[in-house]
């Protein structure tokens, strides 16, 4: 299995231009969520939790990311849990609020990560490695933790990798 660093870096050379990494803190989360919400349906009460497709998809997330790192994991983990907590109360409304907002934030989501990547001049990374969808999240919040001047040994070895984020990004050549 691939590192932490090593997914990171996969995923972070397709992305260092920061306008497409801003793109990416809106687009990423809409979809994440939106995920969550189409997936909720159907439950099925087993105790006093219901079971949902997007249940078992967030706790085989929460593996991986668990794998990869412990405290990232937890974190990730943490923010699957209000996902599947928000898709399930959108699910409990009626189908049209459920497939609205599920289908909105999805498509919504995509058109902006690909504005991000009109930027970045290059195709998102899940088109050459389809891990890259489960680590795209990942992505989003460690990247939040750098501009929050945490995980610096983190960072420095996946822009060893990966290369800096361009400082003054000009639109590159499609």
């Amino acid at each position: 299995m691939k590192s932490l660093v090593d997914h990171l870096s996969q995923y972070a050379a397709y992305h260092r231009d920061p306008r497409n990494i801003a793109s990416h803190f809106i687009g990423i989360p809409l979809i994440f969520v939106a995920v969550a919400v189409l997936l909720s349906r159907p439950g099925w009460p087993v105790g006093a939790v219901l079971v949902s497709p997007a249940l078992l998809v967030a706790m085989a997330s929460a593996w991986f990311y668990l794998r990869l790192e412990l405290r990232l994991g937890v974190l990730m983990a943490v923010l699957l849990g209000l996902s599947v907590w928000l898709g399930q109360v959108l699910a409990a409304q009626s189908t049209t609020v459920w497939l609205g907002s599920g289908l909105g934030m999805f498509l919504v989501g995509w058109v902006i990560q690909f504005v991000g990547h009109y930027y970045e001049g290059r195709k998102p990374a899940f088109v050459d490695d389809l891990t890259g969808l489960i680590v795209g999240p990942l992505f989003v919040v460690v990247e939040a933790a750098f501009l929050l001047g945490m995980r610096h040994d983190l960072k420095q070895q996946i822009e060893t990798q990966a290369g800096p984020v361009r400082v003054n990004p000009k639109r590159a050549a499609a």
